[in-house]
């Protein structure tokens, strides 16, 4: 007979707060200008990152149409039970890359949604790795769809990850 012993706990006292602004506004933000214009104005904090931004603390660092890179400093709240960066933040960091570099070459009123992810999980983050950078950039843009792919590197610059994203194209009226 196996007995479970219970997970050893610490007595040092970890906790976050962060704070975030009203999504419904920064969603009404992007309606207002084009995707590239918005998302630099996001870079500049002009308008203020959505909530998943602020709630594992990546930032948008560089933006062109059709290329976004976000920065991201691997901490042990991003961690899964084995001690290392947990699979969704990667796959959240690459989608949002991704989506974004698509966003950035849309014209105003025009929105996107991810259709699909699909992830390459190359080397582990860890809390020491330094802060690391994921790029988004387009690869296709069509009527109806966009087709993207990001990097997510660590902080020696080696390839972490690797994603692919279609985007669907919704246009005003559609």
């Amino acid at each position: 007979m196996t007995t479970t012993e219970p997970a050893v706990r610490s007595a040092v006292v970890r906790e976050r707060s962060y704070t975030w602004d009203d999504p419904m506004g920064i969603a009404a933000a992007a309606r207002e200008v084009d995707g590239l214009t918005f998302v630099r104005r996001m870079a500049s904090g002009e308008v203020s990152a959505p909530p998943i931004a602020s709630t594992l603390g990546f930032t948008v660092e560089e933006v062109e149409q059709g290329r976004v890179v976000f920065g991201f400093e691997p901490a042990e709240y991003h961690f899964n039970p084995i001690g290392s960066v947990h699979g969704g933040v990667f796959a959240t960091l690459l989608d949002s890359a991704a989506g974004c570099a698509v966003h950035s070459s849309l014209p105003a009123g025009v929105r996107y949604t991810s259709l699909d992810l699909s992830v390459k999980f190359l080397r582990p983050l860890l809390a020491d790795t330094g802060r690391v950078r994921c790029e988004g950039l387009v690869v296709h843009l069509g009527g109806r769809t966009a087709l993207a792919e990001a990097r997510l590197f660590d902080g020696a610059g080696r390839l972490a990850a690797h994603a692919t994203s279609s985007c669907l194209i919704i246009r005003p009226g559609r």
